[in-house]
């Protein structure tokens, strides 16, 4: 299959089976591909949640959302797909924001005993936890967000759709706080 590398389109629209902070049909939706050994996907993480903050006040609450999906760029980063496998682990058991969070804050530290210490901190089922890591139970589904990363034409982690369309500018809340202004004229 060939990929069109120029594609400034979401392939895959956001959906119910997404992880999503705020509502999936809002007025401001944010669709990242993040890599959780990669620091700029952690800069760039951060950036939308002050860029969230911000646009509550133009927007509301109820009219933003955020979308993860995974891209780990393994070539690079030998922990980002298990770290990846982890946040899904602790998905199933309602924890994929908190293990999201400490993935990206602990970063540096995501060879396995590390996860497992994470889902201990985070109050996860441990056996269940290792069983569905040693059985690759979610190894499908972020193959899947890779592939739609690829469809929509993203090379690398991190990558940041705003309404849809690429966001190729610089990482800063002034210039991704303009680009949602755009997207919304």
């Amino acid at each position: 299959m060939t990929y069109d590398h120029n594609n400034r389109s979401l392939f895959v629209p956001p959906l119910t089976q997404d992880h999503i902070q705020g509502v999936l049909n809002a007025a401001v939706v944010f669709v990242m591909y993040g890599d959780y050994e990669c620091f700029q996907s952690a800069n760039v993480y951060r950036l939308i949640k002050v860029a969230g903050q911000q646009l509550q006040v133009s927007f509301g609450e109820n009219n933003l959302g955020f979308l993860f999906r995974h891209f780990p760029q393994v070539q690079i980063h030998p922990h980002a797909h298990r770290a990846a496998e982890a946040v899904e682990a602790a998905a199933a058991q309602g924890q994929f924001w908190q293990m999201h969070e400490m993935l990206f804050i602990h970063q540096q530290e995501l060879g396995n005993g590390y996860l497992v210490e994470y889902a201990n901190r985070l109050g996860l089922d441990i056996s269940q936890f290792l069983q569905d890591l040693s059985k690759g139970a979610y190894v499908n589904r972020i193959n899947a967000d890779i592939e739609g990363g690829l469809r929509s034409g993203v090379e690398a982690a991190p990558a940041l759709f705003i309404n849809g369309i690429r966001y190729l500018d610089r990482w800063t809340v002034e210039q991704i706080m303009a680009a949602v202004v755009a997207t919304n004229d």
